[in-house]
């Protein structure tokens, strides 16, 4: 693809943005509770978009088109099971968690709420929680990672190393400047335009005669939701992403952040319908992408996007919906780093190095845990072959296993002990690494499967074998009082 002036001045226009934008919320970030939530002070819109950007990352703009350009509209059901699971998690989950998370010490993150809500003095469960979101987190910044180098060396003509390491260092500079504040504004922007281009591609590409020439010709096969290839199998493993969303830590830490649990349905009602829309346009591209290159396949399908962008729209347009791609790498990995910072910073540092740490030293800490974890994230993404939906499903497969098990039952059951939420979390992680790496009959069903039951399963036995303390059913008592005064 050859490199055009203006696409690159967009490109760097909108670089400047985002990196304005941090040292913005840099003047906003006083203490560690403004660099990891915030100060809990966000609006239903922000958090809508917010959830919503950093929830569909480069999946959305390339790796769902690139499964559509391939395989077509069968690969929709996973779509559906997102928007399902999406819907229960705001339904059920945000306005709980909001509320809780306050009443549970103001706990910041996931795993100082898991302590604080089983009342765990002796560290365990903040501990296994914590290197849990280290693991997982690093293989998904990855893909994050990954996605990012494949638009700047598709776009640019770069090396692939070199096109990563790029990528990288401008998600890592926002972020580290400006903690949540710059996360969440920056996903409030990049949600737009992911939405409009999503809109705006599919839309010109079908209106070339080129593409209405070949809609005659295309395999019906494509617009099928079900085909002769379709197992019970694959389409439960499909359907079964929507269970992610119970425990996604990126994702949990917007409705923690939220200015009050009565904005939870407005912002429900954004998320949902920006949702909705994009993977619409998502699925319309990708089957665009089939049409639009029926006689000359792309190499790599997963760049569907781009090359429709490229070819539909002149080079100042392109550089736009182009950047979008950008946006939507950059949304997800920034949410990413900004919770493995504030793992790093409130459940180790504070935890069980400095507990007496000033502000100033917590935000330090957090702000150079966010290089670490990039720069491990980008050691993994060295690969050049890497898929972005490979590394994103086993990312999401193992938070959605691991951690949903654990909120849905802290949040809805008296009776969920400590020990039921260590055996929970343990048993997700480890029947997704293991499930993982079998292959071949009922192995083949997404390991988010397996995971979620056995997980929930074993939080429940031990739990009734080791049942919760007097003073943990209290303040779950507590919690419902208050719930009551919210409803």
């Amino acid at each position: 693809m050859e490199i055009q002036a203006p696409i690159l001045i967009t490109f760097i226009g909108y670089l400047a943005l985002m990196i304005g934008i941090g040292f913005w919320a840099y003047r906003k970030t006083d203490t560690v509770d403004d660099y990891i939530l915030g100060g809990r002070q966000m609006g239903p819109a922000v958090t809508a978009l917010s959830v919503g950007a950093s929830d569909m990352s480069g999946w959305l703009l390339l790796g769902l088109p690139g499964a559509v350009y391939l395989g077509g509209l069968g690969e929709a059901w996973i779509g559906f099971g997102l928007v399902f699971g999406a819907w229960l998690n705001w339904l059920f989950v945000a306005k709980r968690l909001r509320i809780y998370t306050q009443l549970a010490d103001n706990a910041l993150t996931l795993p100082d709420f898991f302590e604080n809500r089983f009342h765990d003095s002796k560290g365990l469960l903040k501990v296994v929680a914590a290197i849990t979101i280290l693991l997982f987190f690093t293989f998904y910044t990855s893909s994050g990672m990954v996605g990012g180098a494949i638009l700047f060396e598709k776009v640019f003509g770069l090396d692939y190393t070199l096109a990563l390491l790029i990528g990288s260092v401008i998600i890592v500079a926002y972020t580290f400047v400006g903690g949540f504040f710059a996360v969440s504004w920056t996903d409030f922007f990049q949600g737009c335009l992911m939405l409009v281009a999503l809109l705006i591609v599919p839309v010109a590409i079908f209106s070339e005669p080129k593409v209405q020439e070949n809609l005659t010709q295309l395999d019906p096969a494509m617009l099928s939701f079900i085909s002769d290839e379709t197992t019970i199998i694959g389409l439960v493993s499909l359907l079964a992403w929507g269970l992610g969303y119970f425990g996604q830590p990126h994702i949990l830490s917007r409705f923690m952040a939220i200015g009050s649990a009565k904005d939870i349905p407005v912002s429900r009602r954004i998320a949902m319908s920006w949702m909705v829309v994009s993977l619409i346009g998502a699925l319309a591209t990708g089957l665009a992408g089939t049409l639009y290159f029926a006689d000359s396949a792309l190499e790599n399908p997963e760049t569907v996007f781009i090359h429709l962008a490229h070819a539909a729209f002149n080079p100042w347009i392109g550089g736009i919906l182009i950047a979008a791609i950008l946006s939507a790498i950059m949304s997800t990995i920034d949410s990413q780093l900004l919770v493995c910072s504030s793992v790093i910073t409130e459940d180790v540092y504070r935890k069980w190095i400095r507990p007496q740490a000033s502000n100033k030293e917590l935000m330090l800490v957090g702000r150079f845990g966010v290089i670490a974890i990039a720069i491990i994230a980008v050691i993994i993404a060295l690969d050049p072959q890497s898929s972005v939906l490979s590394l994103v499903s086993y990312a999401w497969a193992g938070f959605g296993a691991a951690f949903g098990p654990v909120v849905i039952l802290a949040l809805f059951w008296q009776g969920y002990s400590r020990n039921g939420a260590v055996a929970t979390i343990v048993i997700g992680a480890i029947t997704v690494v293991v499930w993982k790496e079998l292959s071949g009959g009922i192995f083949e069903l997404y390991e988010i499967v397996p995971g979620f039951i056995l997980a929930t399963l074993a939080g429940v036995v031990v739990s009734k074998l080791s049942p919760a303390n007097e003073q943990v059913s209290q303040s779950f008592n507590q919690f419902n009082e208050s719930l009551k005064q919210h409803n």
